[in-house]
């Protein structure tokens, strides 16, 4: 069973708190109800990230979540410039420390650029999405 969904968020911090709730939503409709904890903070770094760094002012950004089976995947795409690197944490820092969190927590985890902007993806292993989400 392969399922879909996305929505688009505005450059606004209440968008990182909707993000959240979009994605753990649609996880629990669908039936997962393991890593959701993982998945919580995964989806709070990347949207932080696109606020932060990835969205241009007037524009938004994008949070799509596919499952296909026990693999459930979640991109942020945002239109903004550069990459984003993974930073070691260090006590010198106060910020920097999220996508090596995202990094740890998720069982897989890459960057795509496009033309315009970029998608930051994520990959968990799950229980199997449950029959009822069809």
């Amino acid at each position: 069973m392969s399922l879909s969904r996305q929505q688009r968020f505005p450059r606004s911090r209440v968008s990182v708190r909707a993000a959240r709730a979009f994605v753990i939503g649609t996880v629990t409709e669908w039936g997962v109800s393991d890593r959701q904890d993982d998945i919580r903070l995964c989806v709070s770094e990347l949207a932080t990230n696109a606020l932060l760094h990835g969205v241009p002012p007037g524009r938004e950004f994008c949070v799509r979540l596919s499952t296909d089976g026990e693999l459930l995947r979640i991109e942020v795409r945002d239109s903004g410039d550069g990459c984003p690197q993974v930073l070691s944490p260090s006590a010198d820092r106060s910020t920097g420390r999220g996508l090596h969190l995202v990094k740890e927590l998720a069982d897989d985890c890459g960057v795509v650029e496009h033309t315009v902007g970029k998608t930051v993806w994520l990959a968990f292993k799950v229980t199997s999405v449950s029959e009822g989400a069809r």
